[in-house]
């Protein structure tokens, strides 16, 4: 099981359209993924689940995982996160087509 903790920056969220290219990445990954605030625990591959924490900026989160490829799945979703979603540019051309 590896993990990591991160702030959403200002201006960040995971709602709505982040939410649902934070779940397209995760669901990239073999391992089981779950994110966390402090209130509960979701399943990082469900966009009703990730929706239902309400994740705002300045909002403290951890990403954790299990699995094969646990270490980069972590790395990764948390380097998506603070790129700003940028990095999602590549999810809306899949949905432009």
């Amino acid at each position: 099981m590896y993990s990591e903790e991160l702030i959403l920056e200002k201006g960040m969220d995971l709602r709505a359209r982040a939410a649902a290219f934070f779940v397209q990445k995760a669901d990239e990954f073999k391992s089981v993924i779950w994110i966390e605030n402090e209130k509960r625990r979701v399943n990082a591959k469900s966009l009703l689940g990730i929706l239902s924490l309400g994740i705002s900026e300045k909002d403290k989160i951890k990403i954790i995982a299990d699995g094969t490829d646990e270490k980069s799945a972590v790395q990764d979703l948390v380097k998506f996160i603070s790129s700003g979603f940028t990095l999602a540019s590549d999810y809306e051309r899949t949905f432009d087509t």
